[in-house]
């Protein structure tokens, strides 16, 4: 992958982002990753879809991004992730007995509960073999994929999945594809989205483009024919066939506000 981050796959994207949970997921309802199947596209190095399958009880989360340097790093990100959490609680009442599994305390686990130096210093624990019955706890609920999902897609879009996220990668699918690419982008999520699934779309800002527009010639030309605009998304998504629409809030990025807008499929 080239060093020029043309696909918005920035190395270190999170270099300068010092938090450990992502502002962008406290903006959602309780429990909404709650047993969820979830994509992430342009996952970068895996933080956010590490924290979606570590500490929001989804069954299965699935990163994909274009850039295999990413995609290894993410993979990283996961052993650290598991490195760092919280020891598995202890499942006995005081008087012995042990707690039936639907009582047991799952997916709560701190997903920084050790020192990053605890890593640097031992190294990271090893990660089991899965079973069946921990096919749903992470780590074992977590994978990655190099894939440029726009237009390939991947394996896992087979079954579908109940949320998909697109966060920050808008602006580039739209440099890279024109208004075209951008609509068949929309169109893709909605068709893998299953009955009542979620899409969260964080777009950029229309005057944002204008910078990444300088990073390539190609991008520069595709950049001067777009018609669509960020504020058309919600009536773009409308037409395609999402049934609602909801900003959710902004979140501070940069000097500026990024909002974080869901949209929901019908039903039928």
């Amino acid at each position: 992958m080239q060093d020029n981050p043309t696909y918005g796959n920035y190395k270190g994207y999170y270099a300068n982002r010092p938090f450990v949970n992502d502002p962008r997921l406290a903006l959602l309802p309780p429990n909404f990753f709650r047993e969820a199947v979830v994509l992430d596209i342009g996952c970068n190095e895996g933080r956010v879809t590490c924290q979606i399958a570590q500490q929001h009880g989804a069954n299965h989360v699935v990163g994909v991004d274009i850039d295999p340097d990413l995609i290894r790093t993410a993979w990283r990100r996961r052993r650290t992730a598991w490195s760092l959490q919280e020891p598995e609680s202890d499942f006995y009442h005081n008087d012995g007995r042990s707690f039936e599994p639907s009582q047991r305390n799952k997916h709560t686990a701190k997903g920084q509960y050790f020192p990053q130096a605890m890593e640097h210093m031992f190294g990271p624990v090893a990660i089991g073999e899965s079973t069946p019955e921990d096919q749903t706890e992470f780590p074992h609920n977590l994978t990655f994929r190099t894939a440029d999902w726009v237009k390939d897609g991947i394996l896992d879009d087979e079954h579908g999945y109940d949320i998909i996220l697109a966060f920050s990668i808008s602006k580039w699918i739209h440099l890279n594809e024109g208004d075209e690419g951008l609509k068949q982008f929309f169109k893709k999520v909605f068709k893998f989205l299953r009955p009542g699934g979620k899409f969260l779309l964080e777009p950029q800002a229309w005057e944002n483009y204008r910078k990444a527009k300088r990073l390539d010639s190609t991008m520069k030309e595709v950049g001067s024919t777009l018609q669509i605009r960020p504020d058309d998304f919600p009536e773009m998504l409308k037409e395609i066939g999402f049934a609602t629409y909801e900003r959710l809030g902004t979140t501070r990025e940069g000097g500026g506000e990024r909002p974080v807008d869901l949209y929901t499929k019908g039903l039928t």
